[in-house]
């Protein structure tokens, strides 16, 4: 059977139609800076890539454009032959502990737990639409990324605020980048050959976190009651201090809404940088001499840093460090600036392995103290599994 993964990030889609069980690839792709100029998508077929440059204003302009792919080349003959469509969301709170089958309710709570994920649920509940009208008969499944943080412990997931904030609003941290940080955990145990295992795996990219795996669950994560906390990001402030906030508003007049704003989309490297959220335009700037992309990319290597260090302790140690998504896999660069920084606990980069892409690679010197492993994750394969499950 024909099932589809569709993959919203806060600025691209990622898609991926398997034959099931066989997991086999029949097409897959990404639509990047979605809502950014400069909007591309690109697509694989039996190993060819095709690459088209397009406006991409929003998510809903993405799916139509993947469905007119999926048909224009005969990757099906009717939408009606997928039956199966599993959509990453990235905020379920505490209402989902696993995945399920989307009804009226489920997209009603998707979209009520938008102010929780602002980037990201809403561009989920119109890509769950959109599917819903372009292939009626196909089960949608939701496939939630705060799943795999509900094995943390309260003394982690609950902040030191009102309890009863806790109790009538649900105000703790959720984490996110579940799927992700599941599927390259259990890659890197399959490595070791062992499930008693302390890793630390960093999904990084426009949108980061990272994540403490003992025994191949989740202890700690760094991302918080919505995505907005942690690590500094593409366009995402990270961790600051809550005080700025009021002491902004009064000297700016800003609203409340002004302030999330400026928080989740005019934040982060694109603030430091002034030149744009994109890791990859940074880099470049930065490699060039760029003083204020330099400064962002050292801030935000810091900023991974105090998170591996901070659960290297929890843990007790660490055998592996694992590095997935946009830059913790394409950024040699990155990978460096940040391995570079944890000298003192033993851990050393092989420089010439950290310079290879596109494959499962050790990435650390043979007297590391701990294993550093770059691993593609493959959050599609992992949807396509639950809704074959659910199926």
């Amino acid at each position: 059977m024909k099932i589809l993964s569709v993959n919203a990030g806060s600025s691209s889609l990622k898609f991926q139609l398997y034959e099931m069980p066989e997991e086999k690839v029949l097409i897959s792709g990404v639509f990047e800076r979605i809502g950014i100029d400069g909007s591309l998508y690109t697509i694989k077929i039996d190993g060819e890539k095709f690459r088209k440059v397009v406006p991409l204003p929003n998510h809903a302009e993405a799916f139509r454009l993947l469905t007119e792919e999926l048909l224009e080349r005969k990757i099906v003959d009717d939408l009606s032959e997928i039956q199966g469509v599993g959509h990453r969301i990235v905020q379920g709170a505490d209402l989902y502990d696993k995945s399920i089958v989307i009804d009226e309710e489920v997209l009603k709570n998707i979209e009520d737990l938008s102010p929780l994920a602002p980037l990201h649920n809403p561009a989920h509940a119109v890509g769950i639409k959109a599917a819903m009208e372009a292939i009626p008969n196909a089960l949608q499944v939701a496939v939630f990324d705060t799943s795999f943080h509900q094995t943390m412990k309260p003394s982690e997931y609950l902040y030191a605020l009102p309890y009863e904030w806790y109790e009538d609003y649900k105000v703790r941290r959720y984490g996110f980048h579940g799927t992700s940080h599941k599927y390259v955990s259990m890659k890197m145990n399959e490595i070791l050959e062992r499930n008693d295992t302390k890793l630390i795996t960093c999904h990084i990219g426009n949108g980061g976190s990272i994540s403490a795996v003992l025994n191949g669950k989740c202890i700690n994560t760094s991302m918080g009651f919505t995505p907005a906390a942690g690590l500094i990001m593409g366009s995402r402030a990270g961790d600051i201090d809550s005080t700025i906030i009021p002491y902004v508003m009064d000297k700016t007049g800003m609203s409340i809404n002004d302030i999330n704003n400026v928080l989740n989309k005019k934040s982060g490297v694109l603030a430091i940088s002034g030149i744009s959220s994109d890791f990859r335009d940074i880099e470049d700037a930065a490699i060039a001499g760029n003083e204020r992309s330099i400064l962002a990319c050292e801030m935000y290597a810091n900023r991974v840093v105090d998170y591996i260090a901070k659960y290297y302790v929890q843990l007790g140690g660490c055998d592996a460090i694992v590095f997935t998504a946009g830059v913790g896999e394409n950024s040699p660069f990155m990978r460096k600036l940040i391995i570079d920084k944890l000298a003192v606990l033993g851990i050393k980069l092989d420089e010439e392995a950290n310079n290879e892409r596109g494959k499962i690679n050790k990435i650390s010197a043979e007297d590391s103290s701990s294993l550093v492993y770059v691993i593609p994750t493959d959050e599609e394969v992992m949807i396509a599994r639950d809704v074959l499950s659910l199926l």
